[in-house]
């Protein structure tokens, strides 16, 4: 009498508590030997390719490709034969015949060792390691006349060990070296076989950058492909293909200046804890001290003053007296990082998206240096000239969506920043003033900040100041 026995998920090691079914190896109603793989799982560490301890029939499965579980699940049932055990101590030779199959002549008989195979499967224990196992084939494998193929005797559950996962690299067996499940998880989604990649990472490990060459490579072959396929079946085939198939959505890759900032902006909202706070500020005094400024320069008297360069001298004013917003965290230390100097980056929008060039040492400039270097900056985005190091190293960022028409938002920091000031736009509104009500100019300030790196007084402080510049320029004189 057949017996069936449960094979569950095994631990697989290196603290590993789940895994993700990739591919099943046997269907229900397969045949399957010890040590025989049954399914192909991922998990954080590899693709492993699982073998059942067991020999016998598939009789269930569990889980379809794709889902996920947790090590003691169940993953298969398999129907094991009963066998008699040897009358005498020999080496490897126990066997036993097929009942289900006496009746019919071209049955196949089976015969296996009572012992296990000397692997080792955690979870299911280990076969006595001097006994060895001898499989004698059938003479006819091959012969239909059996309606069903007999299920391989065993006399109990025989332990076996989960194999590397390895796969053919470079024309070799090996380890598949991916650590990251967003690797794995992205060269699935593109079809990219990872068993086919060169990692350059430390020791060949598969690093991010090797999937996403190899799925650029992939799409320039395919528009490579396209280019080259005949263009008369494809023109006399477009009508019909229009008028039969529905409008499909448009997929837009998040690459190059989109995909930097994706990344960048995703990863500011999962690391850093953020805050904001506002104030509404009255300009009028800031717009007649650009007037002045500008005025006294004459006609040929050097470049304007933008309202951006000034707000750019007056955050940097603000961050020496609040210098824990001129810092970044350092995770893995857990330690704030003040930095000595302010690369103050600003936002500028273009035709190939947000990028933020940064004004280096614009601590030590003043207004119209900052306002000469935004301008070269801006020109560079514009066409498309920035180069790397314009575009990185800043410690603190600033804002102007007023050009937008908008009066205010709440700014994603730049990451690995501390904070980032917003500034929306500058209309006459309503404004009491000197105890009257009159038309002035206002301007909504907005500052978020990494609650990490200070409280909401130093960050309501640092705002503050700001305002107070702004509505009274002449607080400046005492940091110029």
């Amino acid at each position: 009498m057949a017996q069936v026995l449960e094979f569950k998920l095994p631990d697989l090691g290196e603290g590993l508590t789940e895994a993700e079914i990739v591919r099943w190896l046997v269907e229900v109603g397969d045949v399957v030997a010890i040590d025989q793989p049954v399914v192909e799982v991922e998990t954080a560490k590899a693709m492993v390719e699982v073998p059942c301890p067991y020999g016998g029939v598939v009789t269930a499965r569990f889980g379809e490709e794709g889902s996920e579980f947790p090590v003691g699940a169940p993953l298969l049932t398999v129907a094991v034969g009963a066998t008699e055990a040897p009358a005498s101590p020999a080496p490897s030779t126990s066997s036993a015949a097929s009942a289900s199959g006496a009746s019919s002549a071209g049955a196949p008989a089976a015969e296996e060792s009572s012992a296990g195979s000397g692997n080792v499967l955690v979870g299911y224990g280990t076969g006595a390691p001097a006994a060895r196992r001898r499989r004698i084939r059938p003479e006819r494998i091959g012969t239909p006349a059996a309606p069903a193929p007999a299920p391989v005797v065993e006399p109990e559950p025989v332990p076996v060990a989960v194999p590397a996962a390895t796969g053919e690299v470079n024309g070799q067996q090996g380890p598949v070296a991916v650590v990251s499940p967003l690797v794995r998880r992205l060269a699935r989604q593109h079809e990219i076989d990872l068993r086919r990649l060169t990692g350059s990472g430390p020791d060949g490990l598969i690093l991010r950058a090797d999937v996403d060459s190899a799925i650029r490579r992939a799409e320039e072959a395919a528009r490579a492909q396209t280019r080259t396929a005949p263009a008369e079946p494809a023109v006399a085939e477009a009508p019909t293909a229009v008028a039969a198939a529905p409008a499909a959505a448009e997929r837009i890759p998040l690459r190059g200046v989109r995909g930097a900032v994706a990344d960048k902006l995703s990863r500011s909202r999962s690391e850093i804890p953020d805050a904001t706070c506002w104030v509404d500020a009255d300009a009028t005094e800031l717009m007649a001290a650009r007037a002045a400024m500008n005025a006294a320069s004459g006609p040929s008297g050097g470049p304007k003053v933008s309202v951006l360069a000034l707000l750019a001298r007056i955050c940097t004013a603000a961050l020496a007296r609040y210098p824990e917003l001129n810092s970044t965290v350092d995770t893995a230390a857990r330690e704030i990082v003040r930095l000595p100097g302010v690369h103050l980056g600003f936002a500028a929008q273009t035709e190939r998206g947000l990028v933020v060039p940064v004004v280096r040492d614009a601590h030590i400039r003043n207004a119209e240096s900052i306002g000469a270097e935004i301008a070269r900056l801006t020109e560079l985005a514009r066409t498309g000239k920035l180069s790397p190091a314009q575009l990185t190293g800043g410690t603190f960022t600033l804002n102007n969506y007023g050009v937008f028409g908008v009066d205010g938002s709440t700014p994603i920091i730049n990451h690995p920043e501390a904070a980032m000031l917003g500034v929306g736009r500058i209309m006459p509104k309503p404004w009491v003033h000197n105890g009257e009500l009159a038309v002035r100019q206002v301007v909504q300030l907005s500052l978020t900040f990494d609650h990490r790196v200070c409280d909401g007084g130093t960050a309501g402080g640092f705002l503050r100041y700001v305002a107070d510049c702004v509505e009274q320029p002449a607080v400046l004189l005492r940091t110029l």
